[in-house]
């Protein structure tokens, strides 16, 4: 039988996971020069340009979508717009501001213009949910891109370019500090 990990155990063990990849966290691609344009670096922080230009379109369609006067057609309009080009910048790698920025936009858009159109509307505005729930599940389990870049020097690297590599490096330090703190406390049991 395997002991079960006492909880300030696994506390300090995710303190200490966070702290490891706290300087990658939010910028999911290498830290490689060739994909600096794929982050955004605020001081220590790095974000993924991607994501930031998603949150930045779900603000930019929640605020118009308070903003202006509600409008069934204006909404729907907004979700399948959404949609298509959602589906058509998945499928063809359009630039983030298309792939990502706008389709954010129009269904933020759509949603709130839909909470304030009574019955009808939230069911646009569960729409444009449920179609962002899917757009999520289905990106994060395509997964992010762990393999070489088209034109990386390190292609042929192993294990990984030297991108991935500060990335791995803690994981590895990470591993074998914990690896010492659960043999520690199995010695104690």
């Amino acid at each position: 039988m395997i002991p079960k990990t006492p909880p300030a155990l696994r506390r300090r063990l995710d303190r200490l996971a966070r702290r490891a990849h706290a300087f990658h966290r939010f910028a999911h691609h290498p830290l490689c020069v060739e994909y600096a344009g794929e982050r955004i670096q605020i001081g220590r922080v790095r974000l993924c340009r991607g994501c930031t230009l998603l949150g930045l379109g779900l603000l930019t369609g929640i605020a118009a979508g308070i903003a202006l006067r509600p409008h069934l057609m204006g909404a729907a309009s907004a979700l399948l717009l959404g949609i298509v080009i959602g589906l058509a910048s998945f499928r063809l790698r359009a630039p983030k501001i298309v792939g990502r920025l706008l389709p954010g936009a129009a269904l933020a858009f759509a949603a709130m213009q839909g909470l304030r159109l009574g019955p009808m509307g939230w069911v646009l505005s569960m729409a444009a949910a449920a179609t962002f729930a899917i757009a999520v599940f289905l990106y994060r389990r395509r997964g992010p891109h762990r393999g070489p870049c088209e034109t990386c020097p390190d292609r042929d690297r192993r294990p990984a370019c030297r991108g991935f590599a500060p990335i791995l490096r803690r994981e590895r330090a990470l591993q074998r500090l914990a690896g010492k703190l659960i043999a520690k406390e199995l010695q104690r049991n």
